[in-house]
């Protein structure tokens, strides 16, 4: 069963030591460096939600879900909408449906409006990630025309 779990004290080391494939490192941050932007984000007024994504006990991935990000470049449509900034699943566990099954829960969390109200959830990609966009558009996102820090941006209705 996956599930999403709180970065702690125990599970840190496990959650910075996932990696995705060789050829996808230039999509997405490393989770450290992640985590760290999380602080960054929180001392300035935005609202960070990093998540160890588990199946059973056994940490396979990573979330950011950010709600008013501050301080960096962002398309129109960030305004009072969530963002899943950081997505990874462990390269050992991908292509056996475990993204699809944490996307699952991703937007069951953000549904329940935890930083407050929004009409969308956004994320920006690489348009050569042809694989990120398929799940994303699988979920009902589509692209909305912006294009930020030389990424698309791809939109769900909440």
């Amino acid at each position: 069963m996956i599930t999403l779990r709180k970065i702690t004290l125990d599970n840190r080391r496990d959650i910075f030591n996932l990696e995705v494939t060789e050829d996808q490192r230039r999509y997405v941050a490393s989770n450290l460096s992640s985590v760290a932007s999380c602080y960054v984000l929180a001392t300035n007024g935005g609202h960070p939600f990093p998540f160890a994504i588990y199946l059973n006990e056994q940490p396979i991935g990573f979330v950011m879900i950010t709600y008013q990000i501050t301080g960096y470049e962002v398309p129109a449509i960030a305004n009072d909408s969530y963002c899943l900034l950081r997505f990874m699943i462990d390269k050992q566990y991908q292509n056996q449906g475990y993204g699809r099954k944490a996307m699952v829960k991703i937007l069951e969390f953000i549904r329940t409006c935890p930083a407050g109200p929004a009409q969308y959830c956004w994320i920006p990609y690489k348009a050569e990630n042809t694989a990120a966009k398929k799940l994303y558009e699988s979920f009902g996102f589509r692209d909305n025309g912006e294009i930020c820090n030389e990424e698309e941006i791809t939109v769900l209705r909440l």
